[in-house]
């Protein structure tokens, strides 16, 4: 990490350029957290890479493909006899898994005039840092149900899925190749986790433990309501009672005995 960052120093000063055995990096933590996700990744740009490649008055482009690691060999291609980019899209290699599709089309970086990474730390220029620092692959969810998309597609990756990228310097003028990295490292996205599997916080508690958790409380809120019921019960019970033994009390009234008029 730390020489790479030394040779794109060197290369913004135009002290040194780099050779074609650099390959598309994974962007640094620094930059892109949470990298690879489900279905993206975030790699840095290639500043510098293909300077010793540009001539002036000419017109350069960069071309991103990508390929899952399944994908042969043999179709690693990305050019054909003629030294022109292949066109070949998401769909025709589906996703990747029959070899390389164009999954982005950008201008070559300055590197003469690079993004401050200082300016990162600055929450009103970080977006616009990171977008020309960065590009991130799959970050499309749209170009493929689109019909009146006509740009690159750039379609969301496969979760759980090993992929290759590769930069190519397009010559816009003549419309050939002139020059290319090597394939990246492999680099998979994201798996799916099982909801049991879930870390929650806090504790970091499982997905056994949630349910486990969940059908106590239910358990206690039963007993409870079930209490408040029977409480509930046994008063209006008693209330009932004393009200029955009032009316009776009223109602029953003991008799005063009559006065017995005398015979005489």
């Amino acid at each position: 990490m730390c020489n790479r960052w030394v040779v794109l120093a060197f290369c913004c000063l135009g002290q040194l350029c780099a050779d074609q055995s650099l390959k598309p990096q994974i962007a640094a933590p620094q930059l892109a957290t949470n990298n690879p996700t489900l279905t993206t990744v975030a790699l840095e740009k290639p500043f510098c890479m293909f300077d010793s490649s540009l001539r002036p008055n000419k017109s350069y482009a960069i071309y991103l493909y990508a390929m899952k690691e399944s994908a042969s060999a043999i179709s690693s291609l990305v050019t054909d006899n003629s030294s022109k980019p292949l066109d070949s899209t998401f769909q025709q290699t589906s996703g990747g898994q029959f070899g390389p599709y164009k999954a982005a089309l950008f201008n070559v970086p300055s590197c003469a005039s690079p993004p401050k990474l200082a300016d990162v730390g600055d929450v009103n220029k970080v977006s616009d840092v990171l977008k020309q620092y960065l590009f991130r692959v799959g970050d499309d969810g749209t170009c493929l149900y689109d019909p009146n998309f006509l740009a690159v597609c750039n379609p969301p990756l496969a979760p759980d899925t090993t992929y290759r990228f590769k930069y190519v310097l397009l010559d816009s003028t003549e419309g050939i190749m002139k020059d290319q990295t090597l394939w990246s490292d492999p680099i998979k996205t994201r798996r799916v986790k099982h909801p049991l599997k879930i870390d929650t916080w806090p504790g970091r508690r499982s997905g056994d433990m949630i349910v486990i958790t969940s059908i106590l409380s239910v358990f206690v809120f039963l007993l409870l309501a079930g209490f408040l019921a029977s409480v509930s019960s046994a008063v209006r019970g008693s209330e009932g009672s004393s009200t029955e033994t009032r009316c009776m009390s009223q109602t029953i009234q003991p008799r005063e005995p009559r006065p017995q008029l005398s015979s005489e």
